[in-house]
């Protein structure tokens, strides 16, 4: 079961010690005999975002297209290099020995999820890693961010863009 609702009461179990969560829910449950009967629950509770508008997404790959034809560059090629201009990334140091793997497994996760070496970690036996997060996890501002690098770069290459109103209405669908 999974539910959206917010934070409503935080308190500390006097008889046992153990924090007390509440919520408020946005919709109603309309079966409590079955939460009754549950013993015991794995619980996740994170800020609530958006899911991304698919025209957004579509309309990126488009302009990567585009973009691609033009430059001579591969579409995934320039979403790489796009996905690293946006520069949403961690810094990890991995030890030395498992760096190849790490890297293989981090860009397992898609195409937008570049991995590179930048060196040495203080940590001995460590290289530190750039692992950068695909688009699939970025917010409202991230994408916003993505796409106006995508379209900037159109504008130089001379490419047609959609009007800023229209590109206004793609990041809106994002909140």
């Amino acid at each position: 079961m999974k539910m959206r609702g917010k934070l409503a009461d935080f308190s500390i179990d006097f008889k046992t010690g153990k924090q007390k969560i509440s919520f408020i829910l946005d919709t109603k449950i309309d079966n409590l005999d079955e939460i009754d009967n549950i013993e015991k629950l794995d619980i996740e509770a994170k800020k609530h975002r958006e899911k991304r508008s698919l025209d957004a997404n579509a309309y990126c790959w488009v302009l990567l297209g585009k973009l691609s034809e033009k430059m001579g560059i591969s579409s995934k090629d320039i979403y790489i290099m796009e996905i690293k201009n946006i520069g949403v990334y961690e810094v990890l140091p991995i030890k030395e020995k498992a760096v190849d793997k790490f890297i293989e497994a981090w860009q397992n996760n898609g195409i937008g999820w570049p991995c590179e070496k930048i060196g040495k970690s203080k940590l001995e036996g460590y290289i530190n890693i750039k692992a950068y997060y695909g688009s699939s996890t970025y917010d409202t501002k991230q994408m916003s961010s993505l796409i106006d690098s995508i379209v900037e770069d159109c504008k130089l290459q001379g490419i047609e863009t959609a009007t800023p109103e229209e590109l206004e209405r793609l990041k809106l669908e994002w909140k």
